[in-house]
């Protein structure tokens, strides 16, 4: 009985296939392709440019400016806060009247922080590198943020992101965020 249950569902299954494949070629361009008097050589649809293109043109263009000015600004102020967290732990590092355990917990800290400071940077660099003109990271001990332009992500973009990611830290594949600017 189970037997025949099995074979029941599995023709089922491979007939609504079927037919979803059928009813997906039926309504979309595939029959339209096949007729060429459909389509005739030389068909322009924007010949000419016009006021409204210029103005797309113009607002796109503030747009990746406005991105632009907020990538510089992001990795401006990231940078000066590395910078004031690594001269404190140089400077408790430095100080000859603190314990042994402070200056070791220091250390560790200073550690740490380098080695985030190290895999931002590769993880920009490498996303770079792959094709994304601006991007900036974020890393902390629960996840890490990426902020790219929201014109070059794509859904492979995503993955590519996520990927560089993965592969400079020991972070889970939930624990990363993707910010379009």
């Amino acid at each position: 009985m189970k037997f025949k249950k099995k074979y029941i569902i599995i023709s089922a299954l491979v007939l609504a296939l079927g037919a979803a494949v059928y009813l997906n070629w039926s309504f979309s361009d595939a029959g339209t392709l096949l007729s060429p008097a459909s389509r005739e050589l030389g068909e322009a649809t924007h010949v000419s440019a016009s006021i409204a293109s210029a103005d797309e043109a113009a607002r796109v263009s503030k747009e990746l400016s406005d991105a632009q000015q907020y990538f510089a600004k992001a990795k401006n102020e990231r940078k000066q806060t590395e910078d004031a967290l690594l001269s404190e732990a140089k400077e408790v590092l430095s100080l000859t009247e603190g314990t042994d355990d402070a200056k070791q917990e220091a250390a560790a800290q200073l550690s740490k922080l380098e080695d985030r400071i190290a895999a931002e940077s590769n993880i920009e660099n490498i996303l770079c590198g792959k094709g994304f003109s601006e991007c900036v990271c974020f890393l902390s001990d629960e996840g890490c943020s990426v902020a790219v332009l929201h014109q070059e992500l794509e859904d492979v973009g995503a993955l590519i992101v996520k990927d560089t990611v993965l592969s400079q830290t020991s972070l889970e594949f939930n624990n990363i965020t993707i910010v379009e600017i």
